[in-house]
Protein backbone atom coordinates (compact mmCIF):
# COMPACT_ATOMS: atom_id res chain seq x y z
CA UNK A 1 0.00 0.00 0.00
CA UNK A 2 2.65 2.74 0.60
CA UNK A 3 4.56 1.69 -2.35
CA UNK A 4 1.51 2.25 -4.23
CA UNK A 5 1.10 5.45 -2.52
CA UNK A 6 4.57 6.58 -3.12
CA UNK A 7 3.93 6.00 -7.00
CA UNK A 8 0.96 7.53 -7.21
CA UNK A 9 2.54 10.66 -6.09
CA UNK A 10 5.37 10.39 -7.92
CA UNK A 11 2.94 10.22 -11.21
CA UNK A 12 0.97 12.93 -10.38
CA UNK A 13 3.81 15.13 -9.36
CA UNK A 14 5.20 14.30 -12.86
CA UNK A 15 1.67 15.08 -14.52
CA UNK A 16 1.91 18.17 -12.71
CA UNK A 17 5.15 19.14 -13.94
CA UNK A 18 4.92 18.12 -17.29
CA UNK A 19 1.09 19.43 -18.10
CA UNK A 20 1.07 22.89 -16.16
CA UNK A 21 3.55 24.39 -18.56
CA UNK A 22 1.80 22.57 -21.54
CA UNK A 23 -1.40 24.60 -20.44
CA UNK A 24 0.28 27.97 -19.63
CA UNK A 25 1.72 27.80 -23.44
CA UNK A 26 -2.05 26.91 -24.94
CA UNK A 27 -3.42 29.83 -23.01
CA UNK A 28 -0.60 32.30 -24.29
CA UNK A 29 -1.06 31.06 -27.69
CA UNK A 30 -4.92 31.33 -27.59
CA UNK A 31 -4.82 34.78 -25.89
CA UNK A 32 -2.03 36.34 -28.19
CA UNK A 33 -3.89 34.83 -31.51
CA UNK A 34 -7.09 36.48 -30.37
CA UNK A 35 -4.83 39.81 -29.51
CA UNK A 36 -3.67 39.48 -32.89
CA UNK A 37 -6.40 38.87 -34.65
CA UNK A 38 -8.17 41.94 -33.13
CA UNK A 39 -5.34 43.93 -34.40
CA UNK A 40 -5.65 42.89 -37.46
CA UNK A 41 -9.35 43.21 -37.73
CA UNK A 42 -8.23 47.02 -36.43
CA UNK A 43 -4.73 47.59 -38.64
CA UNK A 44 -6.92 47.05 -42.08
CA UNK A 45 -6.50 48.75 -45.30
CA UNK A 46 -9.06 51.81 -44.42
CA UNK A 47 -6.52 52.70 -41.28
CA UNK A 48 -3.60 54.10 -43.35
CA UNK A 49 -1.28 51.92 -41.15
CA UNK A 50 1.39 49.66 -41.89
CA UNK A 51 1.53 45.90 -41.92
CA UNK A 52 3.32 44.45 -39.05
CA UNK A 53 7.08 44.20 -39.84
CA UNK A 54 7.28 39.98 -39.10
CA UNK A 55 4.22 37.65 -39.66
CA UNK A 56 3.42 35.79 -36.43
CA UNK A 57 4.70 32.65 -37.76
CA UNK A 58 4.22 28.88 -34.97
CA UNK A 59 7.96 29.23 -34.46
CA UNK A 60 8.09 32.63 -33.69
CA UNK A 61 4.59 31.90 -31.16
CA UNK A 62 6.91 28.95 -29.44
CA UNK A 63 9.53 31.34 -28.82
CA UNK A 64 8.13 33.67 -27.69
CA UNK A 65 5.97 31.43 -25.11
CA UNK A 66 9.46 30.03 -23.90
CA UNK A 67 10.99 33.83 -23.48
CA UNK A 68 7.45 34.49 -21.63
CA UNK A 69 8.68 31.14 -19.01
CA UNK A 70 11.92 32.34 -18.81
CA UNK A 71 11.08 35.61 -18.29
CA UNK A 72 8.47 35.40 -15.24
CA UNK A 73 10.60 31.45 -14.10
CA UNK A 74 14.43 33.44 -14.16
CA UNK A 75 12.78 36.52 -12.33
CA UNK A 76 11.44 34.67 -9.40
CA UNK A 77 14.57 32.25 -8.95
CA UNK A 78 16.66 35.19 -9.31
CA UNK A 79 14.65 36.88 -6.73
CA UNK A 80 13.99 34.62 -4.15
CA UNK A 81 17.45 32.50 -4.08
CA UNK A 82 19.94 36.43 -4.40
CA UNK A 83 18.05 39.04 -4.59
CA UNK A 84 16.91 38.48 -1.19
CA UNK A 85 20.10 38.10 0.13
CA UNK A 86 21.45 40.71 -1.53
CA UNK A 87 18.85 42.81 -0.34
CA UNK A 88 18.46 42.24 3.30
CA UNK A 89 21.56 40.10 4.74
CA UNK A 90 23.83 42.38 2.98
CA UNK A 91 21.84 45.47 3.33
CA UNK A 92 22.30 45.12 7.27
CA UNK A 93 26.18 44.88 6.90
CA UNK A 94 26.33 47.54 3.68
CA UNK A 95 23.81 49.46 1.90
CA UNK A 96 26.41 49.93 -1.04
CA UNK A 97 28.03 46.38 -1.22
CA UNK A 98 24.25 45.38 -1.25
CA UNK A 99 23.13 47.23 -4.15
CA UNK A 100 26.74 46.18 -5.95
CA UNK A 101 25.32 42.57 -5.41
CA UNK A 102 22.20 43.14 -6.28
CA UNK A 103 23.43 45.23 -9.90
CA UNK A 104 25.55 42.06 -10.38
CA UNK A 105 22.56 38.63 -10.03
CA UNK A 106 19.81 41.57 -11.79
CA UNK A 107 22.85 42.90 -14.42
CA UNK A 108 22.52 39.00 -15.98
CA UNK A 109 18.89 38.88 -15.40
CA UNK A 110 18.27 42.10 -17.60
CA UNK A 111 21.14 41.35 -20.09
CA UNK A 112 18.76 38.50 -21.25
CA UNK A 113 16.51 40.47 -22.97
CA UNK A 114 19.00 42.71 -25.31
CA UNK A 115 20.17 39.58 -26.29
CA UNK A 116 16.56 38.17 -26.86
CA UNK A 117 15.52 41.02 -29.33
CA UNK A 118 18.72 41.69 -31.21
CA UNK A 119 20.08 38.03 -31.30
CA UNK A 120 17.15 36.29 -30.98
CA UNK A 121 14.22 38.57 -32.61
CA UNK A 122 16.66 40.56 -34.97
CA UNK A 123 15.29 43.79 -33.97
CA UNK A 124 17.65 45.95 -35.39
CA UNK A 125 19.22 48.54 -32.25
CA UNK A 126 20.42 52.03 -34.03
CA UNK A 127 22.10 54.29 -31.52
CA UNK A 128 23.26 57.53 -32.43
CA UNK A 129 24.39 60.95 -32.12
CA UNK A 130 26.77 61.79 -28.74
CA UNK A 131 29.48 59.23 -28.26
CA UNK A 132 28.15 57.72 -24.97
CA UNK A 133 31.03 58.01 -22.06
CA UNK A 134 30.69 54.76 -19.66
CA UNK A 135 29.59 57.24 -16.91
CA UNK A 136 28.87 55.82 -13.91
CA UNK A 137 26.80 58.18 -12.49
CA UNK A 138 24.01 59.44 -14.95
CA UNK A 139 20.44 60.84 -14.86
CA UNK A 140 18.59 59.73 -18.29
CA UNK A 141 15.36 61.57 -19.69
CA UNK A 142 14.11 60.02 -22.57
CA UNK A 143 10.52 60.06 -24.60
CA UNK A 144 8.14 57.90 -23.26
CA UNK A 145 6.46 56.88 -27.12
CA UNK A 146 5.42 52.68 -26.15
CA UNK A 147 4.73 50.78 -22.80
CA UNK A 148 8.45 49.00 -23.17
CA UNK A 149 10.74 52.48 -24.27
CA UNK A 150 12.32 51.34 -20.56
CA UNK A 151 13.30 47.66 -21.68
CA UNK A 152 15.09 48.79 -24.85
CA UNK A 153 16.98 51.16 -22.28
CA UNK A 154 18.72 48.27 -21.03
CA UNK A 155 20.19 47.41 -24.82
CA UNK A 156 22.21 51.01 -24.22
CA UNK A 157 23.28 50.31 -20.81
CA UNK A 158 24.45 46.65 -21.23
CA UNK A 159 26.66 48.25 -23.59
CA UNK A 160 28.23 50.51 -21.32
CA UNK A 161 28.63 47.90 -18.37
CA UNK A 162 25.75 49.50 -16.15
CA UNK A 163 22.27 47.46 -17.19
CA UNK A 164 22.37 46.71 -13.02
CA UNK A 165 22.58 49.60 -12.54
CA UNK A 166 19.43 51.19 -14.19
CA UNK A 167 16.38 52.44 -12.13
CA UNK A 168 13.10 54.08 -12.99
CA UNK A 169 10.55 55.89 -11.83
CA UNK A 170 7.13 54.32 -12.45
CA UNK A 171 3.77 54.50 -11.73
CA UNK A 172 3.61 52.88 -8.44
CA UNK A 173 0.19 50.22 -9.49
CA UNK A 174 3.21 48.12 -11.00
CA UNK A 175 4.26 47.32 -8.03
CA UNK A 176 1.49 45.49 -7.29
CA UNK A 177 2.72 42.77 -10.17
CA UNK A 178 3.65 39.60 -8.90
CA UNK A 179 7.33 38.61 -8.81
CA UNK A 180 8.14 41.66 -10.76
CA UNK A 181 7.01 44.03 -8.26
CA UNK A 182 9.47 42.31 -6.28
CA UNK A 183 11.99 42.61 -8.43
CA UNK A 184 11.16 46.41 -8.69
CA UNK A 185 11.33 46.87 -4.84
CA UNK A 186 14.73 44.94 -4.83
CA UNK A 187 16.24 47.08 -7.56
CA UNK A 188 14.91 50.61 -5.52
CA UNK A 189 12.56 51.75 -8.73
CA UNK A 190 11.15 55.12 -7.18
CA UNK A 191 7.00 54.34 -7.37
CA UNK A 192 5.16 56.93 -7.60
CA UNK A 193 1.31 58.22 -7.89
CA UNK A 194 1.71 60.95 -10.64
CA UNK A 195 0.09 63.42 -8.39
CA UNK A 196 2.89 65.76 -6.82
CA UNK A 197 1.35 66.78 -4.04
CA UNK A 198 1.29 63.02 -3.19
CA UNK A 199 4.92 62.14 -4.34
CA UNK A 200 6.68 65.02 -3.49
CA UNK A 201 8.47 64.29 -0.21
CA UNK A 202 8.62 60.28 -0.71
CA UNK A 203 10.59 61.24 -3.81
CA UNK A 204 12.89 63.48 -2.38
CA UNK A 205 13.38 60.83 0.68
CA UNK A 206 14.39 57.83 -2.06
CA UNK A 207 16.30 60.57 -4.28
CA UNK A 208 18.49 61.08 -0.41
CA UNK A 209 19.26 57.62 -0.34
CA UNK A 210 20.88 58.04 -4.29
CA UNK A 211 23.71 60.74 -3.23
CA UNK A 212 26.20 58.21 -2.68
CA UNK A 213 28.81 58.63 -5.51
CA UNK A 214 30.25 55.33 -4.94
CA UNK A 215 26.96 53.52 -5.65
CA UNK A 216 26.47 53.36 -9.72
CA UNK A 217 23.44 54.52 -10.75
CA UNK A 218 21.44 55.38 -14.47
CA UNK A 219 18.37 56.91 -12.64
CA UNK A 220 15.85 56.95 -16.04
CA UNK A 221 12.75 59.69 -16.01
CA UNK A 222 10.31 60.32 -18.50
CA UNK A 223 8.95 63.63 -17.89
CA UNK A 224 5.97 63.04 -20.25
CA UNK A 225 4.46 60.85 -17.00
CA UNK A 226 2.73 58.44 -19.26
CA UNK A 227 3.14 56.87 -22.50
CA UNK A 228 2.01 58.65 -26.04
CA UNK A 229 -0.89 58.41 -27.80
CA UNK A 230 -3.03 60.38 -30.40
CA UNK A 231 -5.57 60.84 -27.86
CA UNK A 232 -3.20 61.83 -25.10
CA UNK A 233 -1.26 64.11 -27.58
CA UNK A 234 -4.37 65.89 -28.38
CA UNK A 235 -4.98 66.59 -24.68
CA UNK A 236 -1.65 67.72 -24.47
CA UNK A 237 -2.46 70.34 -27.51
CA UNK A 238 -5.16 71.60 -25.97
CA UNK A 239 -3.42 71.92 -22.72
CA UNK A 240 -0.29 74.07 -24.27
CA UNK A 241 -2.72 76.09 -26.73
CA UNK A 242 -5.00 77.16 -23.64
CA UNK A 243 -1.40 78.14 -21.24
CA UNK A 244 0.94 79.63 -24.50
CA UNK A 245 3.01 76.69 -24.25
CA UNK A 246 4.74 74.97 -27.09
CA UNK A 247 2.72 72.95 -29.70
CA UNK A 248 4.15 69.60 -29.85
CA UNK A 249 2.92 66.38 -32.32
CA UNK A 250 5.43 63.58 -31.48
CA UNK A 251 5.67 64.01 -27.45
CA UNK A 252 3.83 64.87 -24.75
CA UNK A 253 4.55 67.76 -22.64
CA UNK A 254 7.22 66.84 -20.22
CA UNK A 255 6.09 67.59 -16.26
CA UNK A 256 8.93 69.56 -14.78
CA UNK A 257 8.62 69.30 -10.97
CA UNK A 258 9.60 65.81 -10.82
CA UNK A 259 12.80 66.14 -13.13
CA UNK A 260 14.23 68.98 -11.29
CA UNK A 261 13.78 67.61 -7.77
CA UNK A 262 15.80 64.49 -9.20
CA UNK A 263 18.07 67.09 -10.94
CA UNK A 264 18.17 69.32 -7.56
CA UNK A 265 18.82 65.93 -5.13
CA UNK A 266 21.80 64.31 -7.49
CA UNK A 267 23.65 67.02 -8.87
CA UNK A 268 26.54 66.92 -6.77
CA UNK A 269 26.93 63.19 -7.26
CA UNK A 270 26.06 63.10 -10.95
CA UNK A 271 28.89 62.65 -14.06
CA UNK A 272 26.42 63.80 -16.93
CA UNK A 273 22.40 63.77 -18.23
CA UNK A 274 21.47 61.86 -21.09
CA UNK A 275 19.12 63.09 -23.25
CA UNK A 276 17.83 60.46 -25.19
CA UNK A 277 15.19 60.31 -28.01
CA UNK A 278 13.56 56.86 -29.14
CA UNK A 279 11.78 56.47 -32.57
CA UNK A 280 11.00 52.68 -34.25
CA UNK A 281 10.38 51.40 -37.23
CA UNK A 282 7.57 50.77 -38.67
CA UNK A 283 5.11 50.34 -35.13
CA UNK A 284 5.71 51.37 -31.86
CA UNK A 285 5.71 47.80 -30.16
CA UNK A 286 3.60 46.19 -27.14
CA UNK A 287 5.40 44.02 -24.61
CA UNK A 288 4.19 40.95 -26.66
CA UNK A 289 5.36 42.45 -29.59
CA UNK A 290 8.78 42.20 -28.25
CA UNK A 291 8.25 38.89 -26.63
CA UNK A 292 6.72 37.31 -30.00
CA UNK A 293 9.43 39.39 -32.09
CA UNK A 294 6.60 40.64 -34.18
CA UNK A 295 7.43 44.48 -33.58
CA UNK A 296 9.75 46.33 -33.99
CA UNK A 297 11.92 46.23 -37.21
CA UNK A 298 14.16 48.78 -35.72
CA UNK A 299 14.58 50.50 -32.65
CA UNK A 300 16.34 54.14 -33.20
CA UNK A 301 18.32 55.91 -30.00
CA UNK A 302 19.34 59.24 -30.42
CA UNK A 303 21.75 61.02 -27.53
CA UNK A 304 22.83 63.84 -26.11
CA UNK A 305 25.48 63.49 -23.23
CA UNK A 306 24.98 67.09 -21.50
CA UNK A 307 26.99 68.68 -18.50
CA UNK A 308 25.40 69.11 -15.39
CA UNK A 309 27.31 72.87 -15.51
CA UNK A 310 24.83 73.24 -18.76
CA UNK A 311 21.36 72.56 -16.94
CA UNK A 312 20.12 75.63 -14.96
CA UNK A 313 20.16 75.55 -11.61
CA UNK A 314 16.98 77.42 -10.78
CA UNK A 315 13.77 75.88 -10.97
CA UNK A 316 12.06 77.92 -13.51
CA UNK A 317 14.80 77.92 -15.67
CA UNK A 318 15.23 74.17 -15.84
CA UNK A 319 11.57 73.82 -16.42
CA UNK A 320 12.39 76.22 -19.51
CA UNK A 321 15.67 74.14 -20.45
CA UNK A 322 13.36 70.93 -20.03
CA UNK A 323 10.60 72.26 -22.48
CA UNK A 324 13.47 73.66 -24.81
CA UNK A 325 14.76 69.70 -24.41
CA UNK A 326 11.67 68.09 -25.97
CA UNK A 327 10.40 70.77 -28.51
CA UNK A 328 14.13 69.55 -29.76
CA UNK A 329 12.93 65.79 -29.46
CA UNK A 330 9.72 66.94 -31.25
CA UNK A 331 11.87 68.70 -34.41
CA UNK A 332 14.50 65.07 -33.98
CA UNK A 333 11.18 62.56 -34.62
CA UNK A 334 9.52 64.27 -37.16
CA UNK A 335 12.96 64.36 -39.16
CA UNK A 336 13.40 60.46 -38.35
CA UNK A 337 9.49 59.73 -39.39
CA UNK A 338 9.93 61.68 -42.72
CA UNK A 339 14.16 60.38 -43.39
CA UNK A 340 13.84 57.28 -41.93
CA UNK A 341 16.62 57.83 -39.05
CA UNK A 342 18.32 60.23 -36.99
CA UNK A 343 21.39 61.99 -37.60
CA UNK A 344 25.23 60.85 -36.51
CA UNK A 345 24.07 57.03 -37.02
CA UNK A 346 26.45 53.93 -35.75
CA UNK A 347 28.06 55.47 -32.26
CA UNK A 348 27.90 52.21 -30.39
CA UNK A 349 29.11 48.39 -31.93
CA UNK A 350 27.02 45.42 -31.74
CA UNK A 351 26.61 43.41 -28.72
CA UNK A 352 29.03 40.75 -28.47
CA UNK A 353 27.06 37.35 -29.36
CA UNK A 354 29.43 35.21 -27.16
CA UNK A 355 28.95 37.23 -24.04
CA UNK A 356 25.19 37.19 -24.48
CA UNK A 357 25.10 33.27 -25.32
CA UNK A 358 27.67 32.98 -22.01
CA UNK A 359 25.42 34.72 -19.73
CA UNK A 360 21.83 33.40 -21.14
CA UNK A 361 23.08 30.08 -20.32
CA UNK A 362 24.87 30.84 -16.85
CA UNK A 363 21.09 32.65 -16.05
CA UNK A 364 19.25 29.74 -17.53
CA UNK A 365 21.55 27.12 -15.63
CA UNK A 366 21.15 28.65 -12.01
CA UNK A 367 17.03 29.29 -12.64
CA UNK A 368 16.48 25.06 -13.93
CA UNK A 369 18.92 24.59 -10.64
CA UNK A 370 17.07 26.58 -8.31
CA UNK A 371 13.77 24.99 -10.24
CA UNK A 372 14.88 21.50 -9.59
CA UNK A 373 15.79 22.93 -5.85
CA UNK A 374 12.22 23.96 -5.60
CA UNK A 375 10.35 21.32 -6.31
CA UNK A 376 11.81 17.80 -5.49
CA UNK A 377 14.43 19.17 -2.15
CA UNK A 378 13.37 18.83 1.32
CA UNK A 379 10.44 20.51 2.91
CA UNK A 380 12.83 22.88 4.63
CA UNK A 381 13.47 24.85 1.30
CA UNK A 382 10.03 25.01 0.39
CA UNK A 383 9.18 26.93 4.10
CA UNK A 384 11.91 28.91 2.63
CA UNK A 385 10.49 29.77 -0.44
CA UNK A 386 7.51 30.27 1.26
CA UNK A 387 8.80 32.72 3.74
CA UNK A 388 10.53 34.61 1.08
CA UNK A 389 7.66 35.04 -1.28
CA UNK A 390 5.62 36.00 2.02
CA UNK A 391 8.54 38.94 3.27
CA UNK A 392 8.64 40.49 -0.69
CA UNK A 393 5.15 40.76 -0.89
CA UNK A 394 5.02 42.30 2.70
CA UNK A 395 8.38 44.76 2.05
CA UNK A 396 7.00 45.57 -1.47
CA UNK A 397 3.52 46.71 -0.27
CA UNK A 398 5.04 48.46 2.79
CA UNK A 399 7.83 49.60 0.94
CA UNK A 400 10.40 48.95 3.30
CA UNK A 401 14.28 47.95 2.95
CA UNK A 402 16.85 47.15 6.38
CA UNK A 403 18.60 49.41 7.86
CA UNK A 404 22.09 48.94 8.38
CA UNK A 405 23.10 47.53 11.84
CA UNK A 406 26.89 47.31 10.99
CA UNK A 407 29.02 49.85 8.91
CA UNK A 408 31.71 48.72 6.73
Amino acid sequence: MRCERKFRFKLNRKYIIFYLPVLSCLSFWYLYSAFCNYMNVQMGDDSGKQPRHRNLTPLRMMRGIFCLIVLVLSAFMVVVYFGFWTATGLRIISVHYSRVGTSFFFGCWLALWPFWFEKINKTKVVISGDSVPPAKRVLVIANHRTEVDWMYLWDLALRKGCVGSIRYILKSSLMKLPVFGWVFHIMEFIPVERRWEADALKLRQILYTYKDPEDPLWLVVFPEGTDFTEQKCIRSKKYASENGLPILNNVLLPKTKGFYACLEELRGSLDAVYDITIGYKHHCPSFLDNAFGVDPAEVHMHVRCIAIVDIPESENEAASWLMDTFCDKDKLLSDFHSQGHFPREGIESELSTAKCLANFIFVLTLTALCTYLTLFSSIWLKIYVSSVCAYLTTATYFNFRPSPIVSL
